[in-house]
């Protein structure tokens, strides 16, 4: 169980794999690393040297009581490079693993290739999840009622609430699917750190800071996904942009683990100079 000491002091549990350039993959608030490992990581292998890392408060990191921003997890990840000596990297990541790839490649861009960022929401536009008609409320709602879990009309925009509900339903995909989750670092998470708060905090990463980011950026976002607004807001303002719509799912924000395959192709046709593309109506396709 490899981990390195950042020079924030904190223990960061981290994996290497493969040969090739640097690829730094990032994973979404509540997940660890092994989202990567299922199928992703084994198809890239043969082409990059990938890092996977589990967050501070995640996985088999440590768990500090603060330090939960986009920013500071950005600080994070390019102190986790420097221990590692990776001097530059394309990075991917997911949900909100993708919000710290961009603030990265916003505040040390000498230190990333290219972003691929899968479902980002960022902070900056939190303004559009606190409305009551969000859609990804209905979403929520929607999977854990076909887990069983009746969410209450007054609870249906209860973050707090949804979170430890969704805790109690099953594992839905990979190879312990239909398992019981491990619910208590999760709990752990919630109730010692501030997690929940600094989800909100925007820092350096403000929407008029977004087309100052220089570094190339794919967006993979589902077709149905509930952060779309984000997503069009990104594919208009970033300045060397491409991007992709996966086809429906259940979630529509889950790809690394809903279509992991389709993911992992979409990597391979982004990262590699040798794969001419081609833009077709908001869709990257190779060509």
């Amino acid at each position: 169980m490899p981990k390195v000491l950042l020079k924030s002091g904190i223990r960061i549990h981290y994996q290497q794999v493969g040969q090739g350039p640097d690829l730094v993959m990032v994973h979404g608030l509540t997940g660890n690393q092994a989202v990567w490992h299922l199928k992703i990581a084994p198809t890239l292998w043969d082409h990059f040297r990938i890092t996977t890392y589990d967050l501070r408060g995640h996985g088999y990191s440590d768990m500090p009581p603060s330090g939960y921003s986009a920013g500071d997890m950005a600080t994070d990840l390019e102190q986790l490079m420097d221990a590692l000596d990776i001097q530059r990297a394309h990075v991917v990541g997911h949900s909100f693993g993708a919000d710290i790839a961009l603030y990265l490649a916003y505040s040390r861009p000498e230190r990333v290739h290219e972003v691929v960022a899968i479902e980002a929401a960022l902070p900056a536009f939190i303004q559009l999840r606190a409305r009551e008609d969000w859609e990804g409320w209905d979403y929520w709602v929607q999977v854990l009622g076909k887990a069983g879990f009746q969410v209450p009309p007054e609870r249906r925009c209860d973050v707090d609430y949804l979170l430890r509900t969704s805790l109690d339903m099953p594992k839905l995909w990979g190879p312990l699917q239909g398992l019981p989750r491990n619910s208590e670092p999760t709990l752990r998470l919630l109730d010692t750190t501030t997690m929940v708060e600094d989800y909100e905090v925007v820092g350096e990463l403000s929407v008029e800071n977004i087309p100052r980011i220089k570094a190339p950026v794919v967006l993979i976002y589902g077709e149905d996904s509930a952060f779309l607004g984000t997503y069009n807001h990104l594919r208009e303002h970033l300045p060397n942009v491409r991007s992709v719509l996966l086809p429906h799912s259940d979630t529509g924000h889950f790809g690394p683990l809903e279509h992991p395959d389709m993911v992992a192709e979409h990597l391979l046709n982004s990262l590699r100079p040798s794969a001419p593309q081609r833009q077709t109506d908001g869709r990257v396709e190779a060509a």
